[in-house]
């Protein structure tokens, strides 16, 4: 089990950007039936633990001589430099089961990606889950090799039962799945004209005029004849 040494602090508030210039992270350990604790923790320390742990796995937290088994349960960051502004831990009870999040990590190859020409769509990427702190898993395998068809998919029911943990997550939630391959649209291409076909085209609309004209000539003699024949 992963291990931080904490010191108590005393700087709160706005005043904490100090600790940080110090290489040291504000950080708050709270938990069910205990004081709050105002910690600063080594940000390098910290940094190594958490990539190591993430959010899923027990930490001990060593301050004032004793030991404190906690889940890192949030982490600050600031959102132009992702440096870590600040954490929250919450203090475990080892003897009590807790809900938490495990990242689940696909293994194998699917024959329907690999000989079919199909798409991975990766639904999800963690699951919740209940267990004793001691018992949660680092992570949740998917064996992708199961996937062997078109439009086929695996949902959290599809998952092995362990005694180990409990899985909270809705049984018909589809982890992953693979589709077809959906070809694009070709959009139709406008021809363009060239000078030539600009002189035809002017051609053959003057010929229809010229027709249009032809064939309205007898009925405007005609007409002529009818205001002749009135006066």
């Amino acid at each position: 089990m992963a291990e931080l040494t904490a010191q108590k602090r005393e700087i709160l508030g706005s005043k904490t950007k100090n600790l940080r210039r110090e290489g040291l992270i504000p950080a708050e350990l709270y938990g069910h039936g205990i004081e709050n604790l105002h910690l600063s923790i080594p940000k390098d320390a910290f940094s190594e633990v958490y990539k190591e742990a993430g959010e899923h796995a027990v930490v001990n937290v060593l301050v004032d001589g004793g030991s404190r088994p906690v889940l890192i349960h949030d982490v600050q960051t600031d959102p132009i430099t992702d440096g870590i502004l600040s954490v929250d831990l919450y203090q475990v009870n080892m003897d009590e089961k807790v809900t938490t999040h495990v990242p689940v990590e696909f293994v194998g190859e699917s024959p329907a990606v690999r000989d079919l020409d199909g798409v991975l769509i990766k639904v999800m990427d963690e699951i919740e889950v209940e267990a004793l702190p001691a018992d949660i898993p680092q992570s949740i395998e998917i064996d992708l090799s199961k996937l062997t068809e078109l439009d086929e998919s695996l949902y959290i029911k599809d998952i092995k039962a362990s005694i180990s943990y409990t899985i909270l997550t809705d049984p018909d939630t589809v982890v992953v799945s693979v589709s077809e391959q959906r070809e694009e649209e070709e959009e139709p291409v406008e021809e363009e004209l060239t000078p030539e076909d600009v002189v035809v085209e002017g051609e053959e609309k003057r010929a229809q005029k010229e027709e249009g004209e032809e064939e309205q000539q007898p009925g405007d003699e005609q007409r002529g004849k009818n205001k002749e024949a009135e006066a």
